[in-house]
């Protein structure tokens, strides 16, 4: 039987393998290489191919554990290195695509324009400019989960009995199936609901649960909730935005005020002592002028209006 036979091939092997191990930079060309042997070892990856593959291994390796008459035990340990080396090898590799096929999660990116990705349970998502998608390899699970950087739309397959689950930075959206958009801008996090219902969590603050055409947004500032509806304005005729709920938890009355001033244009003058007091709120009155008789509620405070945005809080 034909010997195999070691030179560039063995070295280079081997120099990944060590690589792999000792966690060391493996370089472009070499990453290229492996890659390309992942895409081809995957095409065509069945039982037969594999039970195949066995056989020629060890009908390889047979030649080591062969010797002519008279061999001496030189010769024999000389040739037993040589079979383990072989077999070291073969674990070696069989551990890295094992790892790249049936555990290292699936990452998918999208640079310049959006890019769309049809997940195992039909789900679809369409990931924005600029955002990563992480995808479990045991995925879909008793519950679909997903990580993901930046902004996408998902439309969810449905399932009553698998949720379907979008880990973001600070923040996870539950849905059984539905069309809902995440975005993600530095601090502040949105999720828009077209279709179907989900539930939007984040540390700190109750779970909101959103109907179509709502969303939810923490206003970039952590332990708060915000939940926004549209409706019909009766005299343009126009959809405006309108605040539905807003929840603070435990936080600081200065950053409150800077909320409430930047994103719904309401100014309030209060004394300086009770800035970083920190406080909770829940803001669902229907309009401005209960909220802010809660606010003045919540810290002792009388409150004076001075004009349709603007409020004085005193002793």
């Amino acid at each position: 039987m034909k010997k195999l036979k070691y030179s560039k091939t063995e070295a280079f092997v081997f120099k990944l393998w060590d690589r792999e191990v000792s966690g060391d930079k493996i370089s472009e060309k070499e990453l290229e290489v492996l890659e390309l042997w992942k895409r081809e070892a995957s095409k065509k990856l069945d039982k037969g191919d594999i039970q195949e593959s066995k056989v020629k291994v060890l009908a390889g390796l047979e030649s080591y554990f062969t010797h002519p008459a008279g061999s001496n035990m030189s010769y024999l340990r000389k040739n037993f290195y040589h079979a383990a080396a072989v077999l070291l090898i073969i674990f070696g590799l069989t551990s890295f695509f094992t790892f790249n096929f049936f555990f290292k999660p699936d990452v998918y990116v999208a640079e310049n324009i959006n890019h769309i990705i049809k997940l195992e349970d039909g789900s679809v998502v369409m990931l924005l400019p600029s955002s990563k998608l992480t995808v479990e390899k045991s995925f879909p699970a008793k519950t679909r989960i997903v990580d993901l950087q930046g902004d996408a739309v998902f439309k969810v397959a449905k399932s009553k009995t698998h949720p379907f689950i979008v880990r973001a930075e600070g923040f996870s959206t539950r849905v059984m199936g539905t069309v809902f958009k995440v975005m993600q801008r530095g601090k502040r996090k949105t999720v828009e609901l077209y279709e179907g219902k989900v539930a939007v969590s984040s540390p700190g603050t109750a779970v909101s649960y959103l109907t179509p055409n709502q969303r939810w947004t923490n206003l970039g500032l952590p332990h708060t909730a915000a939940v926004a509806g549209n409706k019909t304005d009766e005299k343009s005729g126009k959809k405006i935005s309108v605040l539905m709920t807003l929840t603070f938890s435990d936080v600081s009355f200065r950053s409150i005020m800077e909320v409430l001033h930047k994103n719904y244009g309401i100014n309030i003058k209060y004394p300086e002592e009770i800035a970083d007091k920190k406080i909770t709120a829940d803001l669902t009155g229907s309009s401005w002028d209960e909220n802010v008789e809660a606010l003045a509620f919540i810290t002792g405070l009388e409150v004076q209006k001075e004009n349709n945005t603007t409020y004085i809080l005193k002793k």
